[in-house]
């Protein structure tokens, strides 16, 4: 923006009398004053109400009709604003999924900015996937050829259905005209479509014959070049669809609700959008490691009907000839892992360990007095995944 400061002329919104302005940008500013001065009629109903507008008539009308529009304040002229947010002074209600994004809508705009102008890119190769075009394909041949004129074979692959064999879907792909097969594998038949070398005279040809391979191959082809032998070299892989050609990956078109932690679609599937974790603690389930298993190192198993799960430990232990009198901070990795991960299932009339104690109380959670029980547990971590 050339402007370095706000230009206001002749504002006029409730109480303010015809007040000329000018604030700079990129400075924190305070507007101050008696009540009924108009400090929020010139900070909220002129200059944000004008910046907001003209941010909001940026976007296409059907983008406009999820968004709260404002009236266009009484004021002569506003020059040099750019967009604005403003964050109300009320105590809205908050919620675990409360941000400033979401308190100053932020999040509606970045939604539909991802979803309309974002790239994607394959997580598989880290290529930017397309959906490209008879015209955009010659177009990469062409970059990708430089200088040469290679011999070209266009190809789409056809995959063999269950209840047909390869020798009934050639008759069919005859009787279409296809007699050509570049190669079998896998239950997928490459049919050729076209050989041509590549060149502007072949332009016309050439699109025309990706274009039928689009059609035919579902979206998907394949074009070989060929060397001085006519053996056909590494295909280039292209899809009209957002399909990465080389990993056989494909992907989503862009929503709004996408790029949402609120909406099931954009959350984690780990923490659900709330970026962070509820799990055992156990350095709550083990607070004192000078204490052997024996004496109750497991916090939970010392008391009420847990004491059946120590009584396993100890039985378990013996037989596994488990150390059951040396402090836990002296047991090894391997014994402290056996106790927590334990060998086998709940009935599996093995040690089923500490874990699956948790897991077992996570399924009876509806009941209140579990609850509570696990709340001593817990902890909160920070989302591994996101």
């Amino acid at each position: 923006m050339a402007d370095d400061s706000i230009k206001i002329h002749g504002a006029r919104q409730n109480n303010l009398k015809n007040l000329d302005l000018e604030l700079p940008l990129g400075e924190l500013i305070v507007i101050t004053g008696v009540s009924g001065s108009g400090k929020s009629s010139l900070a909220f109903d002129t200059v944000y109400a004008e910046g907001q507008r003209r941010y909001v008539e940026t976007f296409s009308p059907y983008a406009r009709q999820f968004l709260d529009r404002m009236d266009r304040p009484q004021v002569e002229r506003i020059d040099g604003i750019p967009p604005s947010i403003a964050i109300d002074q009320t105590n809205p209600v908050r919620t675990s999924r409360s941000t400033v994004g979401t308190m100053t809508e932020l999040n509606d705009h970045l939604k539909l900015l991802f979803a309309r102008a974002a790239r994607l890119y394959c997580h598989g190769c880290g290529r930017e996937v397309l959906r490209d075009t008879p015209d955009g394909i010659y177009e990469q041949l062409m970059h990708e050829a430089g200088s040469q004129s290679p011999r070209l074979v266009v190809t789409f692959a056809i995959e063999i259905p269950h209840n047909f064999t390869a020798d009934e879907i050639k008759k069919v792909l005859e009787q279409q005209g296809y007699t050509r097969i570049h190669s079998e594998h896998d239950n997928i038949i490459e049919v050729v479509q076209d050989r041509m070398r590549l060149s502007e005279e072949n332009r016309g040809r050439l699109v025309e014959a990706l274009e039928i391979a689009l059609d035919k191959g579902h979206g998907k082809v394949a074009v070989y070049p060929l060397g001085e032998n006519r053996e056909p070299g590494q295909p280039w892989k292209f899809s009209s669809g957002l399909h990465c050609a080389h990993c056989d990956i494909h992907y989503k078109a862009p929503q709004p609700n996408l790029f949402s932690f609120n909406s099931a679609l954009g959350a984690c599937d780990t923490c659900r959008g709330f970026g962070r974790t509820i799990g055992i603690d156990w350095n709550l389930v083990i607070p004192d490691e000078s204490l052997s298993l024996r004496e109750g190192a497991i916090k939970p198993f010392r008391s009420g009907y847990s004491m059946e799960c120590q009584e396993d430990l100890v039985r378990y232990g013996r037989k596994r000839k488990i150390d059951l009198d040396t402090p836990w901070k002296a047991l090894d990795a391997k014994t402290k892992r056996w106790v927590i991960d334990g060998e086998g299932s709940w009935d599996g009339k093995t040690w089923y360990g500490v874990q699956e104690y948790f897991d077992f109380l996570e399924s009876k959670a509806y009941k209140m007095h579990i609850r509570v029980m696990l709340s001593k547990y817990r902890s909160y971590d920070v989302c591994p995944t996101c």
